[in-house]
């Protein structure tokens, strides 16, 4: 096999990230929940993780308060969150999951748990068990910080919802 570059191994990361996105994606909208894209699920995690206003979502997300507006505004269009007064201040709103936000979190789960299962049949459960093993070195957490959407779009050039 010859050697590869970084930037090879750079999109091949991508590609692998878009490829599963792409395919829940795809299941998602079959399943009535059409139009989300990866920054809404991101987002969601992050207001159930506590981020309850448009500016703790956007510090949570790496994205402007009004980039953090503007996702909050799908959100809630497509009754995946809420926003609720607040009992101490009477001009925030505080926004929660509804129970069909869970549901896109659970039904979101599970398809990328499908798509890992398939790709452990691609290359064998124990090679993919390494792959994971290895880039959660690499990365040092094991799990990406939940500012990759704002820094995806920044990057891209492009909107974050």
């Amino acid at each position: 096999m010859p050697e590869s570059s970084g930037a090879e191994l750079a999109l091949l990361l991508l590609g692998g990230f878009r490829s599963m996105v792409d395919t829940v994606q795809r299941e998602l909208a079959e399943r009535g929940h059409g139009g989300v894209r990866p920054v809404h699920e991101f987002a969601l995690r992050a207001i159930g993780a506590g981020a309850d206003t448009a500016s703790d979502l956007g510090r949570r997300l790496g994205v402007s308060k009004q980039a953090a507006a503007k996702t909050i505004a799908f959100l809630e269009a497509h009754d995946y969150v809420q926003r609720e007064g607040d009992p101490d201040d009477a001009r925030r709103k505080r926004l929660r999951i509804t129970e069909r936000g869970d549901e896109l979190l659970t039904v979101g789960q599970s398809l990328f748990d499908d798509v890992r299962a398939h790709w452990g049949q691609q290359i064998g459960t124990e090679e993919l068990e390494m792959l994971e093993a290895q880039l959660a070195k690499l990365v040092n957490s094991g799990y990406p910080r939940l500012s990759v959407p704002g820094w995806l779009a920044s990057e891209l050039g492009e909107s974050d919802s």
